[in-house]
């Protein structure tokens, strides 16, 4: 496995790939979820090629750090990611969602190393992943665990009674990230059950918050190295992101969050990020 360490220039080239291998993906098997799995790329690169003390050879090491997807439908983003880091053939990201695949819509822990949790019921990979912190606590592992929810997940009900335990047992060893593109399947977060003042929130629950763009290296990176200085509290990572970004026609669109490219779509896709560096 290659780490990239904090080399912009090589993480935004990767960064370019896993979008080309979530258009690809997608269109090949006339399903999927685009929009979101384009908004979450960096917060994948910059943890699979930067931060995780995790690769294919240490994935069973009791002290690896956890990675859980807690929004478990944006599998074309993160089967990319396990692909250019060594965990997957890249040749078999075209088997995405075909019978008897590895790779289905959603993640299964059942069926490739890597994965920690089985998701796609959403709101339920917090809870699991505050399981995974609480007990590196209690075996004295010095492990971290990273979650990455999304904002219509937030409306889950069970996230907060997760987020009120997390900050309740001081689980410093915890870093959740918030996909924040403000789109979900049928419209505008905003409109549809809001969960804002989202800062104010984990704050009351006893969290510490950072507000970053999502897209940034730069302030993901800074803000994972504050939160790995706080001693005593989880951390939450407000990622402001946008829907679908890197193609034109899908950038903040909630149309795609579950829609497949046709050919013709594809192939401007494909253009828009063949073009761009």
């Amino acid at each position: 496995m290659v780490k990239l360490g904090r080399d912009i220039a090589h993480l935004e080239e990767m960064a370019k790939e896993v979008r080309k291998d979530i258009v690809e993906m997608t269109y090949l098997a006339h399903s999927g979820h685009p929009g979101g799995s384009l908004s979450s790329v960096e917060i994948l690169v910059s943890l699979y090629f930067s931060e995780l003390n995790q690769s294919p050879e240490t994935v069973d090491s009791p002290d690896r750090d956890r990675f859980v997807l807690s929004k478990g439908h944006i599998t074309p983003a993160f089967y990319s990611v396990l692909s250019h880091a060594g965990y997957i053939p890249h040749e078999e990201l075209k088997q995405f969602r075909r019978v008897n695949s590895r790779l289905q819509g959603h993640p299964a822990s059942t069926k490739l190393k890597g994965i920690e949790v089985s998701t796609g019921s959403l709101g339920q990979g917090l809870s699991v992943a505050i399981g995974i912190a609480l007990a590196g606590k209690i075996d004295k592992r010095d492990y971290r665990v990273y979650c990455l929810v999304g904002d219509g997940e937030m409306e889950e009900g069970q996230i907060w009674e997760a987020i009120m335990f997390a900050g309740n047992r001081h689980l410093n060893n915890l870093i959740l990230f918030l996909d924040y593109n403000g789109l979900q399947i049928d419209g505008e977060v905003a409109k549809i059950n809001d969960i804002a003042p989202v800062i104010s929130k984990f704050e009351a629950f006893k969290w510490h918050t950072f507000e970053i763009n999502g897209h940034s290296f730069d302030q993901i990176f800074k803000a994972i190295d504050e939160a790995k200085r706080y001693p005593d509290n989880p951390t939450a990572i407000i990622a402001h992101t946008v829907k679908g970004k890197g193609i034109s026609f899908m950038e903040n669109a909630y149309e795609w969050h579950g829609k497949a490219p046709n050919e013709e779509q594809y192939k401007q896709a494909m253009k828009e990020l063949n073009a761009n560096g």
